[in-house]
């Protein structure tokens, strides 16, 4: 049993490792996809990537996230593919729901006008592929590992209509079935605000930024493996690139439907300990943007600490 414990941890410091050296398996994917190689997917899962993306894609989707490893790793070094140059006016390109009615692409082009808040929200009546709200006992407590997760952030979706165009006084996106899907509250709530408060703080400091999520399938699976998200500023101060493991910690789910059950060899290292939310809370007021450097040593250092514990 023993063995059996300390092999299931060394398989999570090896996870984390992979970050450490820099995700060298994901960062070989653009050159991989124009060098000819083949990778296979559904053509459902695969609608809105086409080129290198779809390449890239396919790759995320045979990733496997291991216990124990960190809750995001790089793609392409960790730097975006998008081109800020493309950046002319607000809006968002919501992908259509593919053959199986799941999320694809969503490419917003966002400013400081897409910004807002609202005193309370109305309720979200749209069930994504795999959504079951389950509740599930962890570590005697009773909880609902589940969301219905944006894509594209709601706070960051003012001014826009459901068709992604802009129109001054619409409220957030906040039920649109092309920027909801099936979430782990982990992933939404810690590990995908990391990158999303990113892209908060350049717009609240006027700066115009790119940000794309594309929700990653394996094959014919109704619940996303991971949410790979990527953003530029017109200013270069934001660049990222990353897979962000849609997992839960004491949970486990078949991705074939979504539904989960307790699991307490799942540990996920690092999202939670990350204190570049509030740092990048604090720079609001300067001139200065946390960047995605500081972002990838905060998840090197914390997860590395959770990883190191577990094998004490």
């Amino acid at each position: 049993m023993m063995k059996r414990m300390r092999l299931a941890r060394l398989m999570g410091l090896i996870g984390l490792t992979v970050l450490l050296s820099g995700c060298s398996t994901l960062d070989q994917l653009t050159s991989d996809s124009s060098s000819g190689s083949r990778q296979t997917t559904t053509a459902s899962s695969a609608a809105s990537t086409t080129g290198n993306d779809k390449a890239t894609y396919a790759s995320l989707a045979k990733q496997t996230y291991q216990s124990g490893g960190a809750a995001a790793i790089k793609v392409n070094s960790g730097k975006s593919t998008l081109k800020s140059s493309l950046w002319k006016k607000s809006k968002i390109d919501y992908g259509n729901l593919d053959s199986l009615n799941r999320t694809t692409t969503d490419t917003a082009y966002l400013s400081k006008a897409n910004l807002g808040r609202s005193a309370g929200r109305a309720a979200q009546n749209w069930s994504p592929t795999g959504w079951h709200n389950q509740p599930i006992t962890v570590n005697g407590k009773r909880v609902y590992p589940q969301n219905r997760g944006h894509l594209i952030a709601y706070t960051i979706t003012f001014n826009l209509t459901q068709d992604g165009q802009y129109r001054s006084g619409e409220d957030g996106s906040l039920d649109n079935p092309k920027n909801l899907a099936t979430q782990t509250a982990y992933s939404n709530q810690r590990t995908m605000q990391i990158y999303e408060d990113q892209v908060r703080t350049a717009l609240e400091q006027g700066k115009k930024v790119i940000y794309r999520v594309t929700t990653v399938f394996r094959g014919n699976e109704l619940m996303p493996r991971g949410y790979w998200s990527q953003a530029v500023s017109t200013d270069g101060s934001v660049n990222f690139n990353v897979y962000i493991w849609n997992v839960e910690p004491g949970v486990s789910f078949d991705y074939a439907t979504g539904r989960g059950k307790a699991d307490s060899n799942m540990q996920v290292a690092g999202a939670d300990k990350v204190t570049s939310t509030a740092n990048t809370k604090a720079s609001r007021y300067s001139s200065s943007t946390t960047t995605s450097k500081q972002v990838e040593r905060e998840l090197v250092k914390y997860g590395y600490k959770a990883v190191k514990k577990a094998l004490n």
